[in-house]
């Protein structure tokens, strides 16, 4: 279902807060390609171009992102970390 404010959903995948290795994160891809599938039309970020493009704009606002929820940006990055990003450009606008 589309939001009211015109975007599109985000990609429904299983728990993030499990993912913790790379294989956890071949899973949530494999998970958003299903759910791509299932509702092609849902996504705000439907095409690679624009999938892109948006997951560049949140991995840089992913700091602040962090900042805002009062938490400490991780350092290093864990995979968690990658994966939500992935996620989140699947709307992000």
């Amino acid at each position: 279902m589309r939001s009211p404010y015109g975007s599109g959903r985000h990609a429904e995948t299983s728990d993030l807060d499990r993912v913790a290795s790379l294989a956890d994160v071949a899973r949530i891809v494999d998970e958003m390609l299903a759910d791509l599938e299932a509702h092609p039309g849902e996504w705000e970020n439907a095409t690679l171009e624009s999938f892109l493009e948006a997951l560049s704009r949140s991995l840089n606002a992913l700091p602040q992102l962090y900042r805002n929820f009062g938490e400490t940006f991780p350092d290093p990055p864990s995979w968690k970390l990658f994966a939500e990003a992935l996620v989140m450009a699947t709307v992000y606008e």
